[in-house]
């Protein structure tokens, strides 16, 4: 930072006036830094002209005559340099790192020992702690022409929120889009010609509408649901089976309900040989085993369909990924398929107790044998083929199904 010669030490004072917004790259067509006194008062000129309320030449003619005073006042060992770095007309991080480009690029031509900063007033709170964590600051001038530093700074703020709200999405759907509704939904009605009552129920409905998917977040939920659609990938086909499987069996469990019910209604039981449905508790105890009874032959079908092909779904999963469970799975859906004729029978007896009890014991037996029979069966073939669910499981993997 420093130069001796002889016994004096040099102090090098750069002059830096900061234009942050651009103005003299965008206006003037002049490329910065901008080194040396005459360099400046051209730019300074050349942009004057092309903007004559421009602040920014304001400040540059400024620096000039900082310059040209302290010459008047230098010391022996005082070394000046003036010069100017511009931003990008976009603002925010951008313009920040152009300017510290420009600044380390000054500072390798000219090693100031400190900087005397020369701005608009507008742009110290963002400028400043960029220069001073490279060279120290020594003075701030700035200068204010033609217009109040608080107005300046009160329309760039409006001026930065007016942006967010046309550019952002989330900030313009209300700021603009709505209001853009309304004004549409206006202009139709008076193309129709309708009155102000109608457009006074219209902006209520609209208002109504838009405060409930904003209350609710249907628009949130519409936007998650979206995404997953666009992000969803199928499962491994043995996944997919096994799920179809499930909602097939839940719609005919379901349906088994209203089939039930429709045996019962349609199977035509009476009290008192009539047709009038029970009046009263003791009516309705008397004829309740009956339209059990009937309910069970009207639904027990469809239920046990719908438990063996949640089963049977479940089974070729872990079939295809080599899961041993599947042999227990297989006596189940023996057990389950076999239940059909013991719920047949109960439903025979609630009908008809003068049937006796020989066909229900009869299915129940039977169950009871198969019930051992299959676990005799896994047993055995657990036994003898230990080793064909892990092919299996090896042959998955080579298709890529898991």
């Amino acid at each position: 930072m420093t130069e001796k010669t002889g016994e004096q030490t040099q102090k090098r004072i750069l002059i830096l006036c900061v234009d942050r917004d651009g103005d003299l790259g965008t206006k003037a067509g002049i490329k910065t830094p901008v080194i040396g006194r005459s360099a400046n008062l051209d730019a300074a000129v050349a942009l004057a002209l092309k903007d004559p309320e421009e602040p920014d030449a304001n400040a540059m003619f400024e620096a000039v005559n900082l310059y040209d005073r302290l010459l008047k006042e230098q010391k022996p060992e005082e070394v000046f340099e003036i010069s100017t770095i511009c931003g990008s007309e976009l603002g925010g991080v951008g313009a920040d790192r152009k300017l510290v480009a420009e600044l380390n690029t000054l500072l390798e031509t000219f090693p100031a020992k400190e900087v005397i900063l020369v701005t608009d007033g507008y742009t110290d709170e963002a400028v400043l702690p960029l220069i001073e964590s490279r060279v120290p600051v020594s003075s701030v001038r700035r200068i204010v022409v033609k217009h109040s530093e608080s107005i300046e700074e009160t329309a760039a703020l409006f001026s930065r929120y007016l942006k967010m709200l046309v550019q952002e999405p989330k900030y313009s759907r209300i700021a603009l889009g709505l209001p853009g509704i309304l004004i549409l939904i206006w202009g139709i009605l008076a193309i129709l010609k309708q009155s102000i009552f109608y457009y006074a129920i219209t902006i209520a409905i609209v208002l109504s509408c838009f405060m409930l998917i904003k209350g609710f977040g249907i628009d949130r939920s519409a936007k998650s649901f979206i995404k997953w659609v666009r992000e969803y990938s199928p499962p491994p086909l043995p996944v997919q089976v096994a799920n179809y499987a499930t909602i097939a069996g839940i719609l005919c469990v379901a349906i088994s309900i209203y089939s039930g019910y429709s045996y019962v209604v349609g199977s035509n039981y009476v009290v008192g040989n009539t047709n009038m449905l029970p009046s009263n508790a003791s009516q309705w105890l008397s004829v309740l085993p009956q339209a059990a009874g009937y309910f069970f032959k009207g639904a027990i079908d469809l239920v046990v369909l719908g438990l063996c092909t949640i089963l049977l779904g479940r089974g070729i999963r872990w079939y295809f990924e080599g899961d041993a469970r599947v042999l227990r799975n297989v006596a189940l859906i023996v057990s389950v398929a076999w239940s059909r004729m013991i719920f047949y029978g109960a439903a025979e007896i609630l009908i008809s107790p003068a049937l006796g009890y020989a066909n229900l014991v009869f299915y129940i037996i039977v169950g009871i044998l198969i019930a051992i029979a299959s676990v005799l069966v896994i047993l055995i073939v657990n036994r003898s083929a230990k080793g064909f669910f892990v092919r299996s499981k090896e042959k998955i993997d080579d298709f890529g199904e898991k």
